[in-house]
C-alpha cells in the first residue's frame, strides 16, 4: 500500500544518496548504499589551462629536463676544467702554430681578435694574456712541455667531461669504447678545434679584406659608420657559423650517436645564436666582475670564469632541446648510439643462428626416427652435439647482452 507521498510500506527509497530501505525475510530493515556515479570531469579553469599551456612548452620542458639531469652541477663542473684547458690550450696552440702566424702578422691579429671575441677579458691589454707574451710562447721549451702536458690532461678532461653530461642528457649509458681510442679521440677533438679556431679567423680575415675592396669600388669610406656596421656584422656571422659548426660536431662526437641531421643543425644553430648573445654582452658581465671592489683584484679571472660557465650551460642547454626534440619525434637515442647498435647486430645473429639451429634439430630428428643400428647412433650423436653448442652459444650470447 502506498501514501501520497510515494513511499511503499516496509520499503523506502531515497533518490539523492541512492541509498534504499526495505524488510528483509526476518522483518528486519536492511539499507543499501550504492556508489554514487562519478560525473563528467570538471572543465580546467583559466589559470589551470595557462598552466598545462605553459608546462608543454618545448622550452619549458626542455628547462625541466636540464635540471632534472643535473645540468647545473655538470656545467658548474665543465666550467672549472674549462679555465684551466683554455690557458693551457692558448699556450700550446701559438707554441705549435707560432711559425705560421709569426710570418704573417694579419693573421696573427685576426686570430687574437677571433679569441678575444671567443672570450671576452682573456685577450689584451687589460686582459688575462698580454698578446705580446705570446709571440714568444715555444713548444720546445721547458715550459712549452708543462703546457703540452697540462693540455692534454685538462683538455681531455674536459671533453670527457662534456661527453659524460651530453650522454647524461641523452639517458645514454658511459661509453664501452676502449679508454685509450677514447682519449685518442679527444686529443684529435682538441687539436681540430685549434685548427679550426685558425681558419676561421683567415675566413674573418679575408672577408674584411674583400669588403674593402668593395667599399672601395662603390666609394663608401671603410672608416664610415655604414661600413663599420657591416663589417661588424660580418664578423658576428663568421663567429656564428664557426660556434655552431663546432656545437654540431661536438653534439655528434661526444654523444656518439648518429643524431638526425635536421635536429642536429637545429640545437646547433640555436646553441650559437646563444653563445653570440654571450660574446656581444661579455663585456657587460666582465664590467659586472670589476665593479666589485672585493674582486677587484681577480676580477678578469672570476669573469672569465663567469663566463664560461654561462658557456657551459648553452652548451648543455642545446643538447637537451635536440633530446627533447627527439623524444617528442618518438626517437630513443639508445637506438642510435654504437653499443645498442652492436646488442641489435648479435641478436639478430642469434635469431638466424636459432632458426637455423631449429631447422637442423628438426631434421636430425626425423632421420633419427627413420633410421636403425649405427646410422640411428650416428644421428644422436650429431643431435647431441647440437644441443649441446646451441646451449653453449645461448650462454654467451647471455653474458654479452
Amino acid at each position: 500500500m502506498s501514501d501520497e507521498r510515494g513511499t511503499t510500506t516496509g520499503s523506502t527509497a531515497v533518490d539523492d544518496d541512492r541509498a534504499t530501505t526495505r524488510s528483509n525475510a526476518a522483518g528486519k530493515p536492511a539499507i543499501d548504499v550504492e556508489k554514487k556515479a562519478e560525473g563528467p570531469a570538471k572543465p580546467k579553469s583559466g589559470i589551470q589551462k595557462l598552466i598545462a599551456w605553459v608546462m608543454a612548452l618545448r622550452l619549458v620542458r626542455v628547462f625541466i629536463r636540464f635540471s632534472s639531469s643535473g645540468g647545473e652541477i655538470m656545467a658548474s663542473g665543465m666550467s672549472f676544467q674549462a679555465v684551466f684547458a683554455v690557458f693551457a690550450g692558448i699556450w700550446v696552440g701559438f707554441s705549435i702554430f707560432g711559425i705560421v702566424l709569426a710570418s704573417n702578422q694579419a693573421l696573427m691579429d685576426a686570430v687574437v681578435q677571433q679569441l678575444s671575441n671567443s672570450i671576452p677579458g682573456l685577450i689584451g691589454e687589460d686582459g688575462a694574456i698580454d698578446p705580446d707574451m705570446l709571440s714568444q710562447a715555444r713548444i720546445l721549451g721547458w715550459t712549452g712541455a708543462i703546457a703540452l702536458v697540462g693540455l692534454v690532461l685538462t683538455a681531455i678532461g674536459w671533453l670527457a667531461s662534456t661527453r659524460d653530461s651530453i650522454r647524461r642528457i641523452f639517458k645514454l649509458d658511459p661509453p664501452t669504447t676502449n679508454p685509450v681510442i677514447l682519449k685518442l679521440k679527444d686529443f684529435g677533438l682538441a687539436l681540430g678545434f685549434g685548427i679550426a679556431i685558425v681558419l676561421s679567423s683567415a675566413v674573418s680575415l679575408l672577408s674584411n679584406q674583400g669588403l674593402t675592396i668593395v667599399f672601395n669600388l662603390v666609394g663608401i669610406d671603410s672608416e664610415s659608420p655604414v661600413a663599420l656596421f657591416v663589417a661588424w656584422l660580418v664578423g658576428v656571422l663568421v663567429v656564428f657559423a664557426f660556434d655552431s659548426l663546432v656545437l654540431g660536431v661536438a653534439f655528434r662526437v661526444l654523444s656518439g650517436v648518429k643524431i638526425p641531421l635536421r635536429r642536429l643543425v637545429v640545437g646547433a644553430v640555436i646553441g650559437g645564436a646563444a653563445l653570440g648573445v654571450l660574446k656581444i654582452l661579455g663585456s657587460l658581465l666582465l664590467g659586472g666582475a670589476t665593479s666589485n671592489p672585493l674582486l677587484a683584484s681577480f676580477a678578469v679571472i672570476i669573469g672569465i670564469m663567469i663566463f664560461l660557465n654561462l658557456v657551459c650551460r648553452v652548451i648543455l642547454v642545446s643538447a637537451t632541446w635536440i633530446a627533447v626534440g627527439m623524444d617528442d619525434a618518438g626517437i630513443d637515442p639508445r637506438a642510435l648510439s654504437p653499443e645498442q647498435m652492436e646488442v641489435e647486430r648479435q641478436q639478430r645473429v642469434a635469431d638466424a643462428r636459432d632458426t637455423l639451429v631449429s631447422a637442423e634439430r628438426e631434421r636430425l630428428r626425423n632421420e633419427l626416427t627413420t633410421t636403425h643400428g649405427l646410422a640411428r647412433r650416428r644421428v644422436r650423436k650429431k643431435l647431441e652435439r647440437l644441443e649441446k653448442l646451441d646451449r653453449a652459444e645461448a650462454l654467451k650470447l647471455s653474458k654479452k647482452l
